[in-house]
Parts: structure tokens; sequence; C-alpha cells
């Protein structure tokens, strides 16, 4: 396949980068980011430039480095891979390929992976974790841009500006659950900005 994207050699990518994809690696490793595409039934019926394991990967690179390219994103984790696990080095592909990728894959399978891995982390060693035997939470819910289309807008709404305006993006809003102890977050919802934080609490 010719490369029609670009992306900088290994050897120019910081160690750091690289490091950060190998703690990814042992979080979510191949076996169970396998068995999670398996159950969600992603598995390819046919080879693929783009594995459905590669862009689990690169759904969870695109959060851990929001403001890279596709194409940089991508790059980072595929070299990653192959630093860390036996994957060998990934020709690029195009943008566009990328993205019907990421939409083969869908949400379901990072939401599985989230649930399997997402775990409050204090132990009894931590005892400023814990108040009377049980362990201490916090919920609270923040509002994040999601990309301008007509199916997002729908979904998730947009906050007011003056004027009676609209804001240039949809919002989604996301409730999480923490451990104050760790900060360690091991529930979350993910729900129109239209619903508060209460209401997609409760339901």
């Amino acid at each position: 396949m010719a490369r029609t994207g670009w992306r900088k050699p290994a050897s120019d990518r910081r160690l750091s980068d690289l490091v950060s994809v190998g703690v990814v690696t042992r979080t979510f490793p191949p076996t169970l980011v396998d068995e999670v595409v398996a159950s969600c039934q992603r598995t390819e019926q046919r080879n693929r430039s783009l594995p459905a394991r590669t862009m689990a990967y690169f759904s969870i690179g695109m959060a851990l480095y929001a403001e890279g390219s596709y194409e940089d994103v991508l790059g980072l984790m595929c070299d990653g891979l192959a630093w860390t696990t036996d994957e060998e080095p990934l020709v690029l592909p195009s943008k566009s390929a990328i993205f019907q990728a990421r939409a083969r894959l869908g949400a379901e399978p990072v939401k599985a992976l989230f649930e399997q891995v997402a775990i409050p982390l204090a132990t009894d060693g931590h005892p400023e974790a814990f108040l009377s035997g049980r362990r201490l939470v916090a919920i609270d819910g923040t509002c994040l841009d999601v990309a301008d289309t007509e199916e997002n807008a729908a979904h998730f709404g947009r906050p007011g500006v003056n004027k009676g305006e609209q804001s240039a993006f949809p919002q989604a809003r996301v409730v999480a659950v923490a451990e104050c102890g760790s900060h360690a977050i091991f529930d979350a919802v993910v729900g129109p900005y239209t619903r508060s934080d209460p209401d997609i609490a409760a339901g």
C-alpha cells in the first residue's frame, strides 16, 4: 500500500511517548483487546490494513493525544505497539481510511474496555481513601465539545450563547464517579448536554 499519510519515524519520536503507549498496552493487554473486540462482534471478516485491535488502541490514543491529527496519533500508537509487542509497524493509510476504520469499530468495544479495567485503586494501606470502613468516592460532571456534525447536534445538543445564538460545537455531558484517595475514575456516563448531571447520574 502506498503511503498517503505522513508520520515521523520512530527514531524522531520522544521516548516518553512510546513509554506512554507501553503503559496503555499494560493496562489494556492485546489479549484483552482481542477478547473485547470478539465479544462485540467487531472481529474482521477479512484482512484489513487497519484491524480492529489497532483501531481500539487508536481510539484510546485519541483521548491521550487530543491535539494530534489522526495520522500522527495512529503513527504514534502503531510505533508504540511495535516497540512493546510483536506487531509489525503499520504503513500509514489515508485519513479517510482511518476514519472509516474507526467508524467500523464503533464505541461499544471502547466502552467495554473501560468497564473491564476501570476499578478503584486504593487499598487498605491508604487510610485517607476510606472513612469508617467505607470507600470515599465523588461524583461530578463536565461538558466536552464534540465534532460539529448533524448527528451529534441532534443527539447531544448545543449550549446557548449570547443573543439566542448557539455555540459552534455540540457538547456532550460526562458524569463520572471517582475514588477520592486515588482520583481514579471507575464509572462514567456520556449523555446529551441538554440533560443535567443529577438526571444522567440517576439513570
